[in-house]
C-alpha cells in the first residue's frame, strides 16, 4: 500500500528528493531519487523530477513496491503551435491530451511531444510547462523555452497579472455576472477529485453569462487563481455543472422540460465543454500587454449549434 505524507512548512520550498528523504526516513536519498525517476513517488498525484520544488501541504505519495513504467522520451504527439518566440511557445492543446507523465498515464503526453519537437526543453522542469489544462479541456497554453522566461511567467501568475479566459457550456441558468470566491482543496474521500473546503487554498473565479440557450448557458469565465479543476469545481458548486464533466457531474444533469433530443445531446457529449480561449500578459522586454486567442473547437461549437437547433 502507498504511504502519503504532507509537506510541512519545515520542508517547503526544498527539492523533492531532499524533502521526501526527510519525510520518509527509512529510505536513503539515493533510493528516494531512484524511485522518483521510476514514477514510484508522486506529488499531488503527479510525476515530478527529483530537483523540482515542493510546497507546503503538497501530498507526497510513495509506493516502493508497485512498478510504474514511466517515459519522458520524445514521441510524435499531435498539437498545433499558434505562436513561437525565443522565450515561449503558444500551443492550442486538443482535448484528450494529458500535460505530462503522471499517475495512470506514463507517456503519450504533451511533454513527450514537446521534447520531440523541441529537444532543448528536456533541460527545463516539466519541459517548460508553466501552467496546466485538464486532459479533456482544450485551448491555449504557454510553454517557456528558457529558465529566465519561465521564472518571469511563474512570478506573473503568482502576482495575478496573467489573464486567463475560458468559455464553458453548462446545464443551468444564470443572470449577469458574479464571482465565486470559495477555497479549494483535495477531496477527503476521493483523492482524484477536488472540492470546496474551508481549509483549502484561495480560489477566485469570475463568471459572466455570454448566451442563454433555453435552460442551458454559455459562460465567459476568468480566473485569478489556478487551482486544480477550479472552474469545474466552482461551477458545479453553484449548480451550473459543465456539460460532459464526468467527475463533477457524473449523473449528467438534465434541465427541466428538456426534450429527448436535448437529453441525448447533453448525455452523449464525450468531454467537459470547457475551452481556454484567451491568455494575456506583459512582455518582459517591452512591458506592453500581449495576448493570444484561439477559437472555439469544432466539438464545442457543434454542441452549441445542436442545443440551439433543438431547444
Amino acid at each position: 500500500m502507498p504511504t502519503i505524507k504532507n509537506v510541512s512548512i519545515e520542508f517547503a520550498n526544498q527539492r523533492l528528493d531532499k524533502a521526501a528523504t526527510e519525510l520518509f526516513k527509512d529510505y536513503s536519498r539515493t533510493q528516494i531519487k531512484k524511485w522518483i525517476e521510476e514514477g514510484r513517488i508522486l506529488v499531488n498525484g503527479d510525476l515530478c523530477k527529483p530537483r523540482e520544488t515542493v510546497h507546503e501541504n503538497d501530498e507526497i505519495e510513495i509506493n516502493p513496491i508497485q512498478e510504474k513504467k514511466v517515459s519522458w522520451d520524445p514521441q510524435d504527439i499531435g498539437f498545433d503551435i499558434n505562436h513561437e518566440t525565443s522565450d515561449f511557445i503558444i500551443i492550442n492543446k486538443p482535448s484528450g491530451l494529458v500535460m505530462h507523465p503522471g499517475s495512470g498515464c506514463y507517456d503519450g503526453t504533451l511533454a513527450n511531444g514537446l521534447i520531440n519537437r523541441f529537444p532543448e526543453l528536456e533541460n527545463l522542469p516539466r519541459c517548460g510547462i508553466v501552467h496546466r489544462l485538464d486532459k479533456d479541456t482544450s485551448g491555449i497554453l504557454l510553454v517557456a523555452k528558457n529558465n529566465a522566461f519561465r521564472n518571469y511567467f511563474i512570478n506573473e501568475m503568482q502576482e495575478r497579472r496573467v489573464v486567463k479566459k475560458y468559455i464553458a457550456v453548462v446545464s443551468g441558468e444564470t443572470l449577469g455576472s458574479f464571482e465565486i470566491n470559495d477555497p479549494i482543496g483535495r477531496d477527503k474521500s476521493n483523492r482524484t477529485k477536488m472540492s470546496i473546503r474551508q481549509d483549502g487554498k484561495e480560489a477566485l473565479t469570475y463568471v459572466k453569462l455570454k448566451e442563454k440557450i433555453g435552460n442551458y448557458s454559455i459562460l465567459d469565465i476568468r480566473i485569478e487563481t489556478g487551482r486544480t479543476h477550479q472552474i469545474r469545481v466552482h461551477l458545479a458548486s453553484k449548480k451550473l455543472p459543465i456539460i460532459g464533466d464526468k467527475t463533477y457531474d457524473p449523473r449528467k444533469t438534465i434541465m427541466k422540460d428538456s426534450s429527448q433530443k436535448i437529453i441525448d445531446i447533453v448525455r452523449s457529449f464525450p468531454r467537459q465543454a470547457l475551452h481556454a480561449r484567451y491568455l494575456g500578459f506583459k512582455c518582459p522586454e517591452t512591458d506592453e500587454e500581449i495576448s493570444f486567442e484561439t477559437p472555439i473547437p469544432k466539438d464545442v461549437k457543434k454542441l452549441i449549434d445542436m442545443l440551439k437547433k433543438h431547444i
